[in-house]
């Protein structure tokens, strides 16, 4: 069964596709209500989901879940005090593990890593 794109499924992928922030579900639902007055939070909420689930966009999870409309293969940094979520790319272009793509399970396609600790900011405001 093909999946029909709507308009709000639409609006959702090009709002996250052109951002290089990871808005909450609550963010996209305010942003995306500014262009489609009539849309409700089920609705967003909804396709995120389903978007997350077809690869057409990454949930990250931290406190709240996050999402991102780059699906290229990079890692994330989340601040486990300020919940900010940060793009690090090539950080994994030397893993051995992914140079090799075959592991003893099967063959790698993509990844998914998550790094956690405290960002820049939340550094200095602690040490003060």
């Amino acid at each position: 069964m093909i999946e029909k794109i709507t308009c709000q499924k639409r609006a959702i992928l090009e709002l996250l596709q052109s951002v290089k922030t990871h808005p909450t579900a609550q963010e996209v639902y305010g942003s995306i209500k500014e262009k489609l007055p009539q849309i409700s939070k089920g609705t967003v909420y909804r396709n995120l989901k389903f978007l997350a689930k077809k690869g057409e966009i990454l949930e990250i999870f931290s406190k709240v879940s996050h999402y991102d409309g780059d699906i290229s293969l990079h890692a994330h940094f989340v601040c486990q005090k300020c919940d900010k979520i940060f793009d690090i790319f090539n950080v994994c272009r030397d893993c051995k593990i992914l140079k090799r793509k075959k592991i003893k399970f099967g063959k790698i396609q993509g990844y998914n890593l998550i790094f956690y600790g405290l960002c820049q900011g939340c550094q200095k405001s602690s040490k003060n």
